[in-house]
């Protein structure tokens, strides 16, 4: 049983994985794209905002992907990726519904590849927790926020204040 845990509504959930830090490599992970096909860490070139949320059918994950949705309408060069254990269609379904075109959805409903390695994955519940990562063209960790409750909004502004550094 891990000793770190967030919260859904007050109620404490355990976490799998590690806590990353600033200054960490990325791990890598094997996401599901739109497509179906596999999307990894690979191996750099870009900078990247990961935005992990438990699903998009709740307010305060589909407030966050539309922000980012917009924010990186803003920025060139950096790319925001949407991780969430919702299906492929569901992703795709939402995304059409609510015109998010900038944004990567991706998938972890498969292996919870991504949330085992980066710390996000609510086994009991077989979600992820909120959370949001920078990483830069080189894999390293410039930016992370595990956000304690759910159901709570991410600090936005440093997150996307780090990815503009880069």
């Amino acid at each position: 049983m891990s000793d770190r845990v967030t919260t859904l509504h007050g109620n404490p959930l355990a976490l799998v994985g590690p806590e990353l830090k600033v200054g960490d490599k990325a791990p890598e992970f094997e996401l599901t794209g739109p497509d179906l096909k596999p999307v990894t860490l690979g191996s750099g070139g870009t900078v990247r905002i990961i935005s992990v949320v438990p699903s998009l059918d709740t307010p305060v994950c589909d407030a966050q992907t539309k922000r980012f949705n917009d924010e990186i309408a803003k920025m060139d060069g950096v790319e925001v990726y949407t991780v969430s254990m919702d299906l492929p269609f569901a992703q795709s379904r939402w995304c059409g519904a609510f015109g998010v075109d900038k944004v990567k959805m991706l998938s972890d409903h498969k292996s919870a590849s991504f949330g085992t390695h980066y710390g996000t994955l609510i086994e009991a519940l077989r979600i992820e927790s909120r959370a949001i990562f920078v990483v830069d063209k080189n894999n390293v960790i410039q930016h992370v926020e595990y956000v304690s409750e759910v159901a709570d909004h991410p600090d936005y502004a440093p997150a996307l204040a780090a990815a503009a550094r880069l």
